[in-house]
């Protein structure tokens, strides 16, 4: 029986000449925490409710949304329609949010937190724990104001109502399918570069280097794992994960959004495995959202990443 690997996407540490740009605190002030704290509790409200679609108004029109088992929505009526239909197959008991750190990135703001959704399956009766860990990249508008540009959450452990987690109906777009960003700048030129020593890292199952594409302050939102809390414990989890991980006969990663500010990258990637475990082969696909930061000796290192299944 195959089981199911857990890989991330990532990028990797390459030579670039890059300005020397201060380190500035990234600590969100009281009015913005206020703002997302309001959110946090509005969210869990409507949720509870059954009423995703008054969230709207919190929404950037190109909203993005990755969660595990489906893959990419964007826009906030095809948002609206996953949580619409998520909230109709499940009967939610209870749910809730809790922050973990929100950062100002100066053009944006990130949000990590874990959350707990009891829900009974509809069709079934069944009720489920579920409980995992979630992002928000917000940007700020020239009036201060917050609008939410992507979202994206996994899970703490395997799911065997994966298939109840994905809907067919709503309009998706494969993003690892898709094209990437062109190679046309310096930081997008790191990146590619970067992401094929990331291909050649994971297909050979090297634990020792892929631990070395993380700050040492980095935090790991892994799925079907806790979250793994600096380099130490990141390299731990990979020295591990990497005795789970099948033969990789082809990888393909890569980015089809870079946003840039000050010191940091926000990189949305996405990839293609092919694979093969004893008699089991097959094509899988998922996307991750990776937040890198430029380090004093001019070295690009992961600070914050979480990655989704498709």
């Amino acid at each position: 029986m195959y089981k199911r690997f857990t890989f991330t996407l990532l990028t990797l540490v390459g030579l670039y000449n890059a300005p020397s740009f201060a380190q500035t605190s990234i600590k969100a002030d009281d009015r913005t925490i206020a703002y997302l704290t309001q959110f946090r509790s509005d969210y869990s409200k409507r949720i509870l409710e059954g009423k995703p679609e008054q969230l709207s108004a919190f929404y950037d029109d190109n909203i993005r949304l990755m969660v595990e088992f489906q893959k990419t929505m964007f826009g906030k009526s095809n948002v609206t329609a996953y949580h619409k239909a998520l909230l109709t197959r499940f009967d939610t008991k209870s749910y809730s949010r809790e922050n973990l750190e929100i950062l100002d990135l100066g053009s944006m703001v990130v949000e990590y937190g874990i959350f707990n959704w009891k829900a009974i399956l509809q069709k079934s009766g069944k009720e489920y724990d579920l409980s995992g860990k979630y992002q928000h990249v917000w940007k700020k508008l020239a009036n201060g104001t917050l609008l939410l540009i992507s979202e994206g959450w996994n899970y703490n452990e395997r799911q065997d109502i994966a298939d109840q987690l994905r809907f067919s109906d709503i309009p998706i777009v494969d993003v690892a399918t898709q094209a990437h960003v062109p190679i046309n700048t310096n930081i997008s030129f790191e990146l590619a570069a970067l992401n094929r020593l990331q291909e050649a890292t994971i297909s050979e199952h090297d634990a020792s280097i892929w631990s070395q594409f993380y700050a040492d302050d980095a935090i790991l939102y892994t799925q079907y794992h806790p979250m793994q809390k600096g380099r130490k414990a990141i390299g731990e989890y990979y020295m591990q994960h990497v005795k789970e991980t099948p033969v990789f006969e082809k990888l393909d990663i890569r980015n089809d959004r870079i946003d840039e500010s000050g010191i940091y990258v926000i990189e949305y990637a996405s990839h293609i495995a092919i694979i093969r475990n004893g008699t089991f082969s097959g094509v899988f696909t998922g996307k991750d959202l990776a937040i890198w930061r430029r380090e004093p000796n001019g070295s690009l290192k992961i600070f914050r990443h979480m990655a989704m299944y498709d």
